[in-house]
């Protein structure tokens, strides 16, 4: 899984929580505000398109062309707990479960395992873990309503203090909202890559066992720790 994708993985993980579910009056942003405000727990289903622009010998009026698709189900707890359960086109899971950070690959027989914190730091990730106030690390722009959603668009405020100012691989975080809950999420780089996200049958607030997000390898398999 390239480092984009997990990225992406690791910003839906930081908008997928909620309370009650908000009048579609509510602007965008201010729906946003109040999703992860009253965040709870939540799961549900996703399908994950990487995009691209058409190249200069392919048709140009079919818009962005899918190179990649996935789709699977996800499950969160706040704070500091998720899986990421990719299913097809192939088996792979990305957990956090409040400590590390397992990526586990079926396939592969694999699990790389990092420091939750060091992976998660330069994400929008910090919009779910962290305590404070969505507006201390993003500028939210009200955006536009399209495709029976109300958009807000993500900008990462500049920290001056940061030692890699590029850590974050996104130009444009953008957010669908309908009725409190996300609907689609847009990642940009500054490539022009695009990562567009879809969520659906969201349950919000449901009761998870204390093991929901326990992950031991299977025996025989190859684990990689990275510091």
């Amino acid at each position: 899984m390239s480092r984009f994708l997990i990225s992406a993985i690791l910003a839906i993980a930081s908008l997928l929580f909620s309370g009650l579910a908000l009048s579609q009056a509510e602007s965008g942003a201010e729906q946003l505000r109040q999703f992860v405000r009253n965040s709870k727990t939540a799961e549900g289903d996703f399908v994950q398109q990487q995009l691209r622009a058409p190249k200069a010998n392919e048709p140009q009026d079919k818009g962005l062309k899918v190179v990649r698709q996935t789709q699977g189900h996800f499950v969160f707890q706040r704070p500091g707990r998720f899986i990421w359960d990719t299913q097809k086109p192939y088996e792979q899971k990305l957990i956090a479960d409040g400590k590390q950070l397992i990526l586990w690959d079926k396939d592969l027989n694999q699990a790389t395992i990092r420091p939750a914190g060091q992976a998660l730091a330069a994400t929008p990730a910090a919009i779910l873990f962290g305590e404070t106030s969505l507006d201390q690390h993003f500028d939210l722009i009200e955006g536009e309503e399209r495709l029976g959603m109300k958009w807000a668009t993500l900008t990462p405020k500049k920290d001056p203090n940061a030692k890699n100012k590029n850590d974050l691989p996104y130009t444009k975080i953008s957010i669908g909202m309908v009725n409190g809950l996300p609907k689609a999420l847009e990642l940009i780089d500054g490539l022009g890559s695009v990562v567009l996200v879809t969520l659906d049958k969201i349950q919000l607030n449901v009761n998870l066992p204390a093991n929901r997000f326990t992950f031991t390898p299977p025996a025989g398999a190859e684990v990689l720790r990275l510091n």
